[in-house]
């Protein structure tokens, strides 16, 4: 029987190969079978606190342990997870979990001064767990120790309450307004997109992934949820800080599948991986940002005989697009076609299809196509339209494309000014605020430029009153303010900025 739920890719792999590791994490090796204990754990716990089905649970972590733990515990008890990347700034966090309602949260003892502060903002929050080390010293009414909260809990699996039409997470993902939307996943969206991507990647049992990317990224958060679902084994990594204890990872692991952007493969191809054996690699995937025809032949050489993906997705619909590796050498620029089970074409504005070599917006049909986003009908009516069938709904991507005569498609631009960068959402919204955060700055934009490694780098305009700054100092008040991959890689300080004749900033004048 195929799982219905998400929490069931677990309980179906623990029931089937309980000894064998499912994790490998800050220095543990974990079975299935240990796994899904202790999500059962948690599950029961929070249960036991209060937690309804359909509440919210904020996870604000890196990627540790306690954050896949706790991903399958909220399934299990019937609520939503909503992830959040760990270096979200405090006035964006609390906007995510107020526009949320989260009822529960559960972060890291690095955090703790933060949840202080804004717990009184947060109304609707009932509970705050925090992992890692003395956390047990932390003395709060809403805040509790992870470890104990979890350590008298029964490990038996809590009932079943959930159908695969309820929500399973929200995943925030920034706009052009600046401000987050939550995207809406039910268990069924979720688990077809597992078995779609799963299906053409040709995962097996055997398999053993090294992600290194962030779970609150839809591409890594799908990584765990995959590897889970075909019983392989996961060896999570907090990040690509260190890129050669990762090459020594794939070694020692045995790793045969990669997952990575733009970034990470420029780094792994200035290394000298002489002598180094990656023999075990099958496959190699990237997103986020197309590679260069110079990065792809490169990929070949450093690791022959590995299959690599490119791939398009947003969000809102997980994955959209892949090209077989067999195609890679003959179609270098494109980001094929749909994944197994959906479909893709190109409308001009007025709706119509286009056909071979005609630019227009990418639009998607499919069961991977979300619910919408949480609390925002407009922007949901906006991006989800009226299907062919009554009652369907497709995904309007935003993305300009071209499809070739054989079908396979061409990403051209975005209609909206997204910067994709270091395989993260951009919104200049929100990096124009902060800027207007340091006084003296008169006016601000912020657009993506051509980046060779990071896909789009983020460039800042300003104009300045009263006040002398340099680009660094400019620069140093961004990385306080923003998440790294949101902080510019060039600020340009001009004496005013080109505008409309509404007075408005006109971006395209810029570069």
């Amino acid at each position: 029987m195929k799982a219905a739920l998400v929490q069931d890719f677990l309980t179906h792999s623990a029931q089937r190969k309980p000894e064998k590791t499912a994790l490998v994490c800050d220095g543990l090796r974990l079975s299935y079978a240990e796994l899904e204990n202790r999500t059962n754990q948690l599950a029961n716990a929070l249960i036991a606190s209060g937690l309804k089905r359909g509440d919210r649970v904020a996870l604000f972590l890196p990627n540790i342990l306690e954050q896949v733990v706790a991903i399958f515990a909220i399934l299990k008890a019937g609520a939503v997870f909503v992830v959040i990347n760990h270096s979200t700034k405090e006035d964006k966090l609390v906007y995510i979990l107020q526009n949320s309602g989260s009822k529960t949260m559960v972060t890291w003892t690095p955090q703790v001064e933060m949840l202080k502060r804004i717990i009184p903002l947060l109304p609707n929050l009932e509970l705050a767990l925090v992992a890692g080390g003395n956390s047990t010293q932390v003395t709060h009414p809403k805040i509790q120790s992870f470890d104990v909260f979890v350590a008298q809990a029964p490990v038996y699996t809590p009932p079943r309450v959930n159908i695969d039409l309820d929500l399973a997470c929200l995943i925030y993902t920034s706009g052009s307004t600046g401000d987050p939307k939550g995207v809406m996943s039910d268990h069924s969206n979720v688990a077809f997109a597992v078995r779609s991507i799963t299906t053409y990647l040709q995962n097996v049992e055997n398999d053993i992934i090294l992600n290194a990317l962030p779970l609150s990224f839809d591409y890594g958060l799908y990584q765990l949820l995959m590897s889970v679902y075909f019983g392989g084994t996961m060896v999570l990594e907090k990040g690509f800080v260190y890129p050669a204890m990762i090459i020594k990872k794939i070694e020692e692991e045995r790793i045969t599948g990669f997952p990575g952007v733009p970034t990470m493969y420029s780094v792994l191809l200035n290394m000298d991986i002489t002598g180094v054996d990656l023999s075990s690699l099958r496959y190699m995937t990237n997103t986020a940002a197309a590679l260069s025809q110079w990065h792809i032949d490169k990929i070949s050489e450093h690791f022959p005989g590995v299959r690599f993906y490119s791939m398009y997705g947003l969000t809102e619909t997980k994955r959209t697009l892949y090209l077989p590796p067999e195609d890679l050498k003959r179609k270098p620029d494109s980001v094929g076609i749909p994944i197994p089970g959906t479909e893709a074409w190109i409308e001009d504005s007025n709706g119509n299809r286009l056909g071979p070599n005609q630019a227009g917006e990418l639009v998607i049909r499919g069961r991977h196509v979300m619910r919408g986003y949480w609390q925002n009908p407009a922007a949901t009516a906006e991006r989800y339209r009226p299907g062919p069938y009554p009652g369907e709904r497709l995904c309007y991507s935003g993305d300009l494309f071209k499809q070739d005569e054989e079908g396979y498609f061409y990403f051209i631009a975005r209609r909206d000014d997204i910067i994709k960068s270091r395989g993260e959402k951009v919104a200049p919204k929100e990096v124009e605020n902060a800027l207007y955060k340091l006084s003296g700055v008169q006016e601000a934009a912020v657009i993506g430029v051509p980046d060779a490694i990071l896909g789009e780098a983020v460039k800042a305009f300003v104009v300045l009153t009263g006040v002398t700054y340099t680009e660094n100092e400019i620069l140093r008040h961004c990385r306080q303010n923003l998440e790294d991959f949101m902080v510019p890689k060039m600020v340009e300080i001009r004496s005013e900025l080109p505008k409309t004749s509404s007075g408005k900033i006109k971006k395209t004048d810029l570069s």
